[in-house]
């Protein structure tokens, strides 16, 4: 009579166990199964879902330790009596007034959702010539180091610095991982009151604008950029300042000069690749200093470059206190952990340590302690040093096959530590079409236009990122998006 209730169409990548003992949980909860007849005998509902006869033995009695079954001495296991009903709540809701049914369009002051985005599929494993951007090759990253940490967090006297609420502080681990091990890495030396950490560049870049930006507030842009932030800008209602783009990063003139902040990214511009060159650098400083601007500097992937002198930040050449420095974990450890940081003046961060507590108090205090343990014990420094190697063999990969298949589409020469490419296709060819023609033959690309700023953008860029696609797949992955382009361009 239980039986029916008790099928499961097992999932891969799962325990039989875990799947199980799920199962049985959420029908004892929904009050599915009889409260006076026994469970299958564990001989019996092994041999129905095709189990050892010892896994069910195991869930049966793990169960009737967490007090959800009992076990009566020779008529079997039933449902313990604290789980007799099912929890139940009114849900008498009245009659319905169609008349008086909330309207909610009208009431929304911002519709972030009409902004342009750029959009990546959830399926993306599923294409053959996966050219996405910000997302890895999960079979590189070091499970067993990172399940390590995660079972370091979880015992010892460090399992009870992260149960309690931290109000609004960060682990000081983690913040001491960042101050010694990462930041020096960019020629950053900062105090631990001048560290913050974020759930992300997203997060980091929404605090600043949520506490500094209004009406009144010019924040210049890349143009090409970085679509979030112009996008978090704007819901603060502050002027935007769109500034071009060249070879050599972000260009520095006049233009600047009414900026309030002007946020940029130096090593490796988005959606280009450009690193920004030492004299515009010091010509950004200068101009910083003499017009009272402040530099927001995205350093997002700075940790994966693969030179072997990287220029450093622009916070190391920071004796005024002009730049904001935010930093992220995403691109260099997992773009699902959501960690980062930023560092500027104390009297900025603890403002933003203040307003931050408004919003979520702090980042979950287990994940920073693992993240913290992943830097301390080494293993992200071994992890950084395989994926540069795999990076920079990819990036030859890259440059190779686009100039045999895409012969002049590059724009800018990509630097050692960024991992996509920037392509002009000819004019006439609009790369969002070209990308739904691309991804029926198994190719993932990004159109470009969502990058460009303006009112009017150019539909003819497209950005390829090598990150996620395996080193094997990217020559024959561009041959197949030349020959895709080749039919395109003949309709």
């Amino acid at each position: 009579m239980n039986e029916h209730y008790l099928n499961i169409n097992f999932e891969p990548g799962r325990t039989l166990q875990e799947q199980i003992r799920e199962h049985l949980v959420d029908k004892i909860l929904s009050g599915h199964l009889p409260v006076d007849e026994a469970l299958p005998s564990s001989r019996r509902l092994a041999e129905q879902l095709g189990v050892s006869r010892n896994t069910i033995v195991l869930i049966y009695e793990a169960l009737v330790d967490a007090g959800y079954l009992e076990s009566k001495s020779r008529r079997g296991y039933f449902i313990a009596p604290a789980y007799h009903e099912p929890e139940q709540l009114c849900t008498d809701l009245g009659q319905y007034h169609p008349e008086a049914k909330a309207l909610w369009t009208h009431r929304f002051k911002r519709r972030p959702s009409e902004e342009p985005n750029i959009v990546k599929p959830n399926n993306w494993r599923s294409f053959e010539y996966p050219f996405i951007y910000g997302q890895v090759q999960h079979e590189f990253f070091p499970i067993e180091h990172w399940r390590d940490c995660a079972r370091r967090t979880l015992t010892g006297p460090g399992s009870r610095d992260w149960i309690h609420d931290s109000v609004d502080s960060d682990d000081p681990y983690l913040v001491e991982q960042v101050r010694t091990r990462l930041l020096p890495k960019r020629g950053i030396y900062a105090e631990p009151s001048e560290i913050l950490i974020t759930i992300g560049t997203q997060n980091s870049l929404y605090l600043l604008a949520n506490l500094l930006l209004g009406p009144d507030t010019v924040v210049g842009l890349e143009d090409p950029g970085f679509r979030d932030a112009r996008n978090i800008f704007k819901s603060f209602d502050a002027q935007l300042h769109l500034q071009p783009v060249d070879e050599a990063g972000i260009v520095v003139d006049q233009r600047l000069h009414g900026c309030d902040y002007i946020y940029l990214t130096p090593s490796h511009q988005v959606p280009t690749g450009a690193e920004l060159t030492p004299h515009r650098r010091q010509a950004l400083m200068a101009l910083a200093r003499k017009h009272d601007s402040i530099l927001i500097e995205d350093d997002y992937d700075a940790e994966i470059n693969m030179q072997l002198n990287p220029v450093p930040a622009l916070k190391s050449q920071d004796p005024d206190n002009r730049v904001i420095y935010v930093g992220s974990l995403s691109k260099s450890i997992s773009p699902g952990l959501r960690i980062g940081f930023m560092v500027a003046d104390e009297s900025l961060i603890a403002e933003m340590r203040a307003l931050r507590r408004l919003m979520y108090r702090h980042p979950a205090t287990n994940n920073q302690r693992q993240t913290a343990l992943f830097l301390s014990q080494g293993y992200y420094d071994t992890y950084l040093r395989k994926i540069r190697e795999l990076y920079s063999s990819k990036l030859q990969r890259m440059r190779t096959a686009i100039d045999r298949h895409l012969p002049g589409m590059k724009t800018v020469s990509a630097s050692a530590g960024a991992s996509s490419f920037w392509l002009r296709a000819p004019d006439h060819v609009d790369t969002e079409a070209l990308s739904w023609m691309a991804a029926r033959d198994g190719v993932l690309i990004e159109p470009g236009s969502v990058h460009f700023l303006g009112e009017e953008p150019p539909s003819n860029y497209m950005r390829l990122g090598f990150s996620a696609i395996p080193s094997h797949k990217i020559d024959p992955g561009i041959e197949q998006l030349s020959r895709t382009l080749e039919r395109f361009l003949a309709q």
